[in-house]
């Protein structure tokens, strides 16, 4: 019996210890993390409804580079070389939309990187669109397209010269001529012409001239002129149909309008696309934060 009580003893001293010791570890477990599945569902399906919209935004970038390729030049434009500006503007958009839908798959493993790629070739997007939008701090003369440069183009008279051989040979006025014959005066003056139309190929609508036919106009003698607002253009109309009103400053601005107003629209598209692609992407960049975050 004494044996036995002696053999218990140190048994149960040494059971003590260990028990203590298993609580300790057990003490050390660092606390699970909670994580709310509701909520972490919720901005999964977030961040991917903002990657389908930052794709489908992409979209349209893309189906303007096949408008800028195959769509045909204006009338003389290739005289400002403009098609190699149209070309060059077609191969970034290109490297745009590739960016911006390489940048979807690496948010996911190189948020930073990803989204620091992307702004870069946004923001020189959104710089060009307002340059040939005409914003005043974005805007220099010899940036081809903008209204500056345009501006500055319709001065040059040694292009001037080739532009109006161009649009001569284009038969613009001689068109007009044939699809007006019939018209009489308050006929014509009810016909919507384009710029092109109603700068050169009749006299301002201010000269004191009375309408024959389209091409021809006789000068009015009972119309008085005032001096101060007498239009130039008025002493430059001739009836030839090889002259008429192509050496008019009217002529040159209504050219310049119908080319600029390609570029005008390109503007507005490439400025209303950025904004759309940096609104997305950057809501996709916090979105995904947040996704890492939660999980």
């Amino acid at each position: 019996m004494a044996d036995d009580k002696a053999d218990g003893n140190p048994a149960e001293e040494v059971q003590v210890p260990i028990i203590e010791e298993n609580e300790h570890k057990q003490a050390e477990v660092p606390p699970k993390k909670n994580i709310i599945p509701g909520k972490f569902f919720q901005v999964k399906r977030v961040s991917g409804l903002l990657s389908v919209v930052s794709f489908v935004f992409s979209l349209p970038v893309l189906s303007s580079v096949i408008w800028l390729l195959y769509m045909k030049s204006y009338d003389c434009e290739w005289l400002f070389k403009l098609p190699s500006l149209q070309i060059g503007i077609s191969i970034g958009l290109i490297c745009v939309f590739f960016i911006c839908n390489a940048a979807l798959f690496l948010r996911a493993r190189m948020q930073m990187v990803g989204i620091v790629v992307v702004m870069v070739p946004l923001t020189v997007m959104f710089t060009i669109g307002l340059a040939f939008l005409g914003a005043n701090s974005m805007e220099n003369r010899r940036i081809p397209a903008t209204p500056l440069w345009f501006e500055m183009k319709i001065h040059d008279n040694e292009l001037w010269s080739n532009i109006k051989e161009c649009i001569y040979d284009t038969g613009v006025c001689r068109d007009l001529a044939l699809t007006s014959t019939k018209l009489k005066s308050y006929d014509f003056s009810k016909k919507k012409l384009s710029s092109v139309e109603s700068g050169c190929c009749r006299p301002p609508a201010d000269c004191p001239l009375q309408y024959v036919n389209a091409t021809f106009w006789e000068k009015n003698d009972q119309m008085q002129t005032d001096s101060d607002t007498y239009n130039p253009d008025c002493d430059l109309w001739k009836n030839d149909r090889d002259a008429l009103c192509y050496d008019c400053l009217t002529c040159r601005q209504g050219y310049m309008k119908a080319l600029r107003s390609k570029w005008l629209k390109l503007g507005v598209f490439l400025v209303c696309m950025a904004l759309l692609l940096i609104s997305s992407h950057l809501s996709l960049f916090l979105v995904t934060m947040w996704e890492l975050h939660v999980s």
